[in-house]
């Protein structure tokens, strides 16, 4: 039975680690070495780092950085943020990440899902979504870092996400995005029932009670966060403890 993974979330921007809410009101959160080696000793399922800086100074991604660290990361990492081509891609495994995180050029250039997921495997490549629920009551998804509108449901971009060759779906809630009130579990939900592949549930985690209803509510097959790791004294260790409580299959 495969196990249920938690996630610790790096955001990076302007040489350091940061936490926004809402993808907004950016903070400065620590030292991105000093992070990894602390999740490197405390035995985390998977590291996820997106340069945000990045995305939104339309910058390619930083090979040099991630291999200065990937050296430090003992753990399977995925990294994402600025990334426009299957030869970004290829780089970016180059210096030492296991996965790609492709979010706008996924939209912008669905090719880039296409021919990366045949070139390195699909189990190389997730497809980051990120979804707003707009005032009609549907969700939509946004790029470059949430600024701008596709038109598209997450569900939508998630089925051809998988079609495209995407071995996984990190589904971040704008709205709940570092406001620690919880995951939006309807928008996990409706994207889970969507796709046979899994998806990280991201955005709002503020206890391990979250995270077990994004497991058993939502079908979430793994659970991001950064908040509470950054701003309390919750680790992903007790996490796994109290998912495992619940029932749910984790790696202790």
């Amino acid at each position: 039975m495969i196990k249920t993974r938690i996630i610790p979330t790096l955001l990076y921007k302007d040489f350091t680690l940061v936490k926004g809410v809402r993808f907004d009101s950016w903070r400065r959160v620590g030292s991105l070495l000093q992070s990894v080696k602390v999740y490197s000793m405390r035995e985390v399922d998977e590291l996820v780092f997106l340069n945000i800086g990045a995305n939104a100074e339309g910058k390619p991604p930083d090979f040099q950085l991630v291999d200065d660290f990937a050296n430090e990361c003992f753990m399977p990492l995925t990294v994402g943020g600025g990334i426009r081509s299957v030869e970004d891609v290829r780089l970016l495994l180059r210096a030492g990440a296991d996965k790609v995180a492709i979010n706008t050029a996924g939209i912008s250039d669905p090719a880039i899902i296409r021919d990366s997921s045949k070139y390195f495997g699909s189990q190389c490549i997730v497809v980051s979504i990120d979804a707003r629920k707009m005032d009609t009551g549907k969700y939509e998804v946004f790029i470059k870092s949430g600024k701008e509108q596709t038109g598209k449901t997450p569900e939508v971009a998630a089925r051809e996400a998988e079609k495209l060759g995407a071995g996984e779906i990190l589904l971040t809630s704008i709205d709940r995005d570092g406001t620690m009130e919880g995951y939006d579990i309807d928008l996990v939900k409706k994207v889970a029932a969507s796709v046979s592949i899994p998806v990280i549930a991201s955005g709002g985690a503020g206890s391990y009670a979250d995270m077990a209803q994004a497991v058993i509510e939502g079908k979430a097959s793994a659970v991001a966060a950064a908040s509470i790791f950054h701003f309390t004294q919750m680790t992903p260790l007790e996490a796994k403890k109290y998912l495992n409580g619940e029932g749910i299959n984790v790696r202790l």
